[in-house]
């Protein structure tokens, strides 16, 4: 799955770095680096995300259409 997401990222009180992505509720990470901060919420988003097709998926009947859209 492909996209681009915002992260907003701010230095950590204690060092280092938190974020929040604000289209994927629940999706935050931290790290010690920037780039450690971005691949924290990287991973937090896909699993997000790949947790919430796998529970729509899991209800459909057999002959429902899945296809894919693209925006931007």
């Amino acid at each position: 799955m492909k996209g681009e997401f915002t992260a907003i990222i701010e230095a950590a009180p204690e060092g280092g770095f938190w974020a929040i992505c604000p289209e994927i509720p629940g999706a935050n990470g931290q790290g010690e680096t920037l780039e450690e901060t971005k691949e924290s919420l990287r991973q937090a988003i896909e699993m997000i995300l790949e947790d919430r097709t796998s529970d729509i998926l899991r209800g459909l009947p057999q002959d429902a259409i899945r296809d894919t859209v693209a925006i931007g």
